[in-house]
């Protein structure tokens, strides 16, 4: 392959600093520069040795007030995120489900456990992780309960 990775993936925020902090207490990710430019300011926040959310503040901006169900919201649908390990997949979990980002469902598609969460934003998001209980080409179809895993009934 000549790719090894996403470099980044562009957001559009109306209020940068929410979202950094949000990004900063579950994930851990550092604001790496800050500039301003035309109409807004645009943040570099690392998620990952190689990867990188690219913040663009546009304070006029209404894209997270408009919410749109899976495979209605456009070329890009949501964001997937690779914990890790398995353990740091749990501690995104309890961090998400502290916030109320997360009911905390985590579902089985086989070789991945998925957990969906959305962003202060509304950006809806996946955090998966290599599933320790994988067996060899057994795919789950969405919905799957992951074993181990309960999720908060009171989620809205």
């Amino acid at each position: 392959m000549l790719l090894n990775g996403v470099n980044h993936v562009a957001i559009l925020t109306n209020d940068a600093e929410r979202l950094h902090g949000f990004y900063r207490d579950v994930f851990e990710a550092t604001v790496d520069h800050e500039e301003r430019m035309p109409g807004g300011t645009l943040s570099l926040l690392s998620i990952g040795p190689l990867t990188e959310l690219n913040i663009f503040e546009i304070s006029d901006n209404t894209e997270a007030q408009r919410q749109t169900p899976m495979f209605g919201r456009g070329r890009i649908d949501h964001l997937g995120l690779q914990a890790a390990s398995t353990d740091a997949f749990d501690l995104i979990r309890e961090r998400l489900m502290a916030r109320g980002a997360t009911d905390g469902f985590v579902t089985d598609f086989g070789p991945v456990l998925s957990l969906f969460f959305r962003d202060p934003d509304g950006l809806e998001a996946e955090v998966c992780v290599p599933n320790p209980g994988a067996k060899p080409g057994v795919y789950n179809p969405p919905g799957t309960p992951a074993p181990g895993y309960q999720a908060r009934s009171d989620h809205p």
